[in-house]
């Protein structure tokens, strides 16, 4: 194998597939990146047998050349020092030659670096997925479905079924929900693409794999086709091809958590009732779970406090906007409302509470397709 490639565009992709390699590994072909040269350009590819990602760069791409290979072929590479030195390469041009017994010349500029290279028959092959379960979405909403779901997947590996986001989809709506037991948060969107034949119900996404996908795709109205299988899900973007393995098991059935009608409902600017619960939390985070207490007082006025026995109290007051129904006073966790908070891209919220023990739901106003649910603590 021989070829040249700009610099900028390995550099790139060689970032993105290292998404997907793992330190950890018990196989340790996965610690490389595997790297063939064809006629239409370049593949590097990078897994940890949960997350697959192939990145490919073509000879040429809007008039603008790439890629000359010279010699076509494969090697795997370890992937930390490839990384590293394809990062420091001093031009713009990098040379990448395998010589005798796998040794991998790379050269740039006045650089030289030989690496021992690892067989790369031994790298296992990617999934085959047929593609009967497919429907395309523009990048920018799967990065923000992701953004409003992923930060309440559960971090406990107790019920790993709750370390994933369930994905089900329905008469062309897409419902994504995450779950920890103690918050949740949901996401409907409707999907244009032609889905009208395409359903599944019980798609468990793990976390991580959402994570390091939304950090490799574009923003932007590109559409990414999303190929679903028994065991497999597959992200087909322009030049990127992002495998990730679904979880086993069934997901809760969370539609009976979501009370029907509230108490109480609540609206607030969600700029201001987020710094007030930011400036609780400052003496919260010392005390036990990180517990606020919002309480409901005369004219609309609700307020904000926490009390950390070694540190101090705080009290915040929030106008709000519309009060309708009971008093409310409740205990929750404030890093649960912050996150609910951020992810909501609405200048205003309505909070429903249906009592004191109970969950209640944070929504835009005026918008049904986000919900929050959070637990509230018992606090004495």
């Amino acid at each position: 194998m021989h070829f040249v490639i700009d610099k900028d565009q390995l550099v790139q992709s060689v970032q993105d597939v290292m998404k997907a390699v793992s330190s950890r590994t018990t196989i340790p072909i996965l610690t490389g990146i595997k790297i063939v040269a064809h006629d239409e350009g370049i593949t590097i590819t990078g897994s940890d047998s949960d997350i697959s990602i192939e990145r490919f760069i073509p000879i040429e791409e809007d008039d603008k050349q790439y890629v000359e290979v010279q010699r076509m072929g494969s090697i795997v590479l370890q992937a930390r020092f490839f990384a590293d030195i394809v990062k420091k390469l001093p031009a713009s041009q990098v040379e990448i030659e395998v010589l005798e017994r796998l040794t991998t010349r790379i050269r740039s500029g006045a650089s030289e670096f030989n690496l021992n290279g690892l067989d790369p028959e031994e790298y296992p092959r990617l999934p085959e997925i047929a593609e009967e379960n497919l429907f395309s979405i523009q990048a920018d909403l799967l990065k923000q479905i992701i953004r409003q779901t992923v930060f309440a997947v559960s971090t406990s590996e107790t019920r790993p079924i709750l370390t994933g986001v369930n994905w089900r989809m329905e008469d062309g709506r897409l419902t994504c929900v995450a779950t920890d037991s103690h918050r949740l948060a949901m996401r409907h969107a409707t999907i244009e693409s032609n889905t009208a034949d395409l359903k599944f119900s019980n798609v468990v996404i793990p976390g991580k794999s959402l994570s390091e996908l939304s950090k490799i795709i574009d923003d932007g109205n590109e559409l990414i086709d999303i190929v679903v299988t028994e065991n497999q899900i597959l992200f087909k973007a322009k030049n990127i091809l992002f495998y990730s393995r679904l979880l086993d098991g069934n997901y809760p059935d969370t539609s009976r958590l979501i009370p029907d009608e509230s108490k109480t409902d609540v609206v607030l600017s969600t700029k201001k009732f987020l710094q007030a619960i930011e400036r609780a939390s400052l003496l919260a985070r010392e005390g036990r779970n990180n517990v606020v207490k919002l309480v409901s007082l005369e004219s609309k006025n609700m307020e904000i406090s926490s009390n950390s026995p070694e540190i101090g109290k705080v009290f915040e007051h929030v106008e709000a906007q519309s009060f309708e129904g009971d008093e409310v006073k409740i205990s929750f966790s404030a890093k649960y409302m912050m996150d609910a908070l951020k992810a909501i891209d609405s200048a205003d919220v309505v909070v429903s509470f249906t009592g004191a023990m109970r969950p209640f739901l944070i929504r835009p106003i005026n918008e049904d397709s986000i919900v929050q649910l959070i637990l509230p603590v018992r606090t004495y």
